[in-house]
């Protein structure tokens, strides 16, 4: 009985977080603010808000008070290849994606070594902000050769995935390599995901590749540190 009236009264705080009654970073009522409004008991109060602290909807700090915390959407980027829709799909978020850029361009050393690409070789330099729930959560670019996908830069990619594109192509992304730094938000970037400058991020450098061992694209993707997990697996 006492778990049943503490999980209803965690689920009610939850609905006020989620229809912006208790804002993102902002405090909750204090507990006997609480326990006056919906009219139970202290320790009942706790439990409710406890259990909303472990399920990371909410953080509390000791003569600080109880505020509502981003809650973090875990990745799968890690250790599969899928397409960012699909991915956020399975997770239950809608995902969205806008067209930053889409350029054609000559090939920098850099691409050059990591694409294995000849001096004259162009690229196509796509740049992306995704969204999770309407929420811009990842800022990327991804570097593609021409040679491969010619009329890479007529499709709508607000709509198609590169990864779908390619497999149109019958060229098919099935392993890749990663890199990972951290680093902190500059102000065109702050801007794009609506973070403050200087805030965290987890950066990313990854080179996808064929069925044939070919490098077709090279990314650079800075994802929100507040709201992205990363779930990395490891085998024997």
């Amino acid at each position: 009985m006492t778990q049943a009236k503490y999980r209803n009264i965690a689920n009610k705080i939850l609905t006020r977080i989620q229809d912006g009654t208790y804002p993102l970073h902002s405090f909750i009522p204090k507990e006997m603010d609480l326990v006056e409004q919906f009219q139970v008991s202290r320790p009942t109060i706790r439990q409710a808000i406890q259990v909303l602290v472990n399920e990371g909807y909410l953080a509390r700090r000791k003569k600080l008070g109880t505020w509502v915390k981003a809650t973090k959407i875990e990745q799968g980027f890690t250790h599969v290849i899928k397409s960012y829709s699909d991915e956020m799909g399975e997770k239950g978020v809608i995902p969205k994606t806008k067209v930053i850029s889409l350029t054609k361009m000559a090939a920098t050393p850099e691409i050059q070594s990591e694409l294995h690409l000849a001096d004259k070789d162009t690229v196509f330099a796509l740049t992306r902000l995704r969204y999770a729930d309407d929420k811009p959560i990842l800022l990327t670019t991804s570097y593609i050769p021409t040679k491969y996908i010619p009329d890479f830069d007529q499709h709508n990619f607000e709509k198609e995935s590169v990864l779908h594109i390619f497999e149109a192509h019958n060229l098919y992304m099935t392993h890749a390599s990663r890199e990972l730094e951290l680093l902190r938000a500059d102000e065109t970037t702050a801007a794009l995901l609506g973070i403050s400058l200087n805030d965290p991020l987890f950066y990313f450098h990854t080179i996808t590749y064929t069925n044939q061992d070919v490098p077709v694209e090279y990314a650079l993707s800075k994802y929100r540190g507040d709201i992205s997990s990363f779930k990395i697996e490891i085998n024997q």
